[in-house]
């Protein structure tokens, strides 16, 4: 069986795509290989997972975000060319969006297929079979080329954006959809807009279809996927009226919302969300608590409606898990500014915040802007948000020990303990008592737990009896 090797760089909606791609090749009788990229920029070529075997072909699907997100991914494509020197690589995504001459200049073994065009990536294990039958011995680059090639002349905004959808996921315990790609907004420092245009959303019927196939093969839990949620539109139906219909034409599958900007979070929205099968864990996107900083950054919210977004979401959950995005450092950030947002996290309890350094991205209006602030100063905020982050997560996870949660069962760890995350985004290991006569959980199923220390988490004594 010929092998197919995965690397994913950046979002869930990256890997989402990249679980599709692997199941259409999965499907037509390849052997995918799901990899697992360095975990830090610092770590040796050693710490990258190879597959066992030669694989005929490599497939990194990369991320613009940061500098060091391209840095990585160039980094993987040149370890993968020198591991297998007789495998092309196939590299697509954002990256291969948006410097397509860059990364074919790697290497003659590489293959730039467009992440506007990605979708098209179904058909590829197909078409490498039916070239495989027509030209037995034809090379695997030739065939990547002409694939490239059709798949280039079509109109892949239109055609591809949503053709990657599965209910059979390989290194996942939760079921994922996307449903919106692109963005309309025009973000001083955002790149994603640049790689994957403007804000274009699956039809409503169809998005409910793909849950139900999702739900009736197993899953617990669906994460709805996409760059900009708040942005969906399909046929006057909104994000709020697509959540509704979900949860009217499905049964019990739990549903996680992956990001959400704060100004949508607001009274059509709320009555919805207090449904007990949205999960209590929400992610704004938030940037900045600085007024002025938002405004240069292009934002359409002000610290007001994040400190607003937070409020209706504590009233329709109780004690949800609550996160953020933060970039520390933009251009011209004081420290009054940064005082700003760091207030803003304090006063909104963020169980966790996701903070970066501000990495200046090519073709971008923050790209040019000034004044710099020095990497020094950037990384100094960026510690205080992590350890302010840090701090909150405690504090919320020990809210939560002797409580009862909802947990998905995530995978066996090397130690022979299950790995779990409850509904509020906790993760924990599941420590079952010695001799019980309870089945083992496996991986995707919902279970009824306790906490009783953090990280620590036990059957509830209902799941028990």
């Amino acid at each position: 069986m010929e092998i197919i090797h995965f690397e994913t760089l950046g979002c869930k909606l990256n890997q989402i795509e990249t679980e599709s791609i692997a199941d259409a090749f999965s499907k037509a009788g390849f052997k995918p290989d799901l990899g697992r990229e360095t975990s830090g920029d610092n770590q040796s070529d050693s710490a990258v997972y190879l597959p066992v075997g030669i694989p005929i072909l490599s497939i990194i699907n990369t991320c613009t975000v940061t500098g060091k997100a391209e840095q990585k991914a160039r980094r993987l494509i040149r370890l993968l060319l020198r591991k297998y020197p007789a495998s092309p690589v196939l590299v697509t995504g954002c990256y291969a969006e948006v410097e397509q001459a860059s990364i074919a200049a790697i290497d003659p073994r590489v293959i730039v297929f467009p992440g506007s065009v990605k979708g098209a990536l179904a058909e590829l294990p197909e078409f490498l079979l039916e070239r495989e039958t027509r030209n037995p011995g034809e090379p695997v680059k030739a065939i990547l080329e002409s694939f490239c090639t059709r798949a280039r002349e079509t109109d892949g905004q239109t055609s591809h954006t949503f053709a990657l959808a599965t209910d059979t996921f390989i290194a996942h315990s939760r079921a994922s959809i996307k449903i919106q790609d692109g963005c309309n907004n025009a973000c001083s420092y955002c790149r994603i807009r640049l790689a994957r245009g403007k804000s274009v959303s699956i039809d409503a019927a169809e998005a409910i279809e793909r849950i139900r196939r999702i739900e009736i093969a197993g899953w617990k839990e669906v994460v709805l996927t996409g760059v900009n949620l708040s942005q969906y539109r399909s046929r006057g139906i909104d994000f709020a009226g697509l959540l509704a219909r979900i949860l009217d034409k499905t049964d019990s599958i739990a549903i996680r919302i992956s990001s959400l900007y704060p100004e949508r979070v607001n009274a059509e929205l709320a009555p919805i969300l207090t449904n007990p099968r949205i999960r209590p864990h929400f992610h704004l996107s938030v940037q900045s608590g600085s007024d002025r900083i938002l405004e240069s950054m292009r934002r359409p919210y002000r610290a007001q409606d994040v400190a607003q977004a937070v409020s209706i979401l504590r009233t329709v959950k109780k004690n949800p898990f609550l996160a953020c995005d933060i970039i520390a450092g933009y251009p011209g950030e004081t420290d009054e500014d940064f005082e700003h947002t760091l207030t803003l996290c304090k006063t909104a309890e963020f169980a966790w915040i996701h903070a970066f350094p501000f990495s200046p991205r090519p073709g971008t209006e923050a790209w040019s802007m000034k004044p710099h602030i020095p990497e020094r100063i950037a990384t100094e905020r960026v510690d205080r948000l992590t350890a302010l982050a840090q701090e909150n997560r405690r504090h919320y996870t020990e809210s939560w020990i002797g409580k009862e949660l909802a947990a998905i069962v995530e995978k066996k760890t090397g130690n022979g303990s299950i790995h779990i995350l409850t509904e509020n985004y906790l993760e924990a290991e599941l420590l079952l008592p010695p001799g019980t006569a309870t089945p083992e959980p496996h991986p995707g199923s919902e279970i009824r737990v306790q906490l009783d220390s953090p990280g620590i988490a036990r059957l509830s004594r209902t799941c028990a009896q």
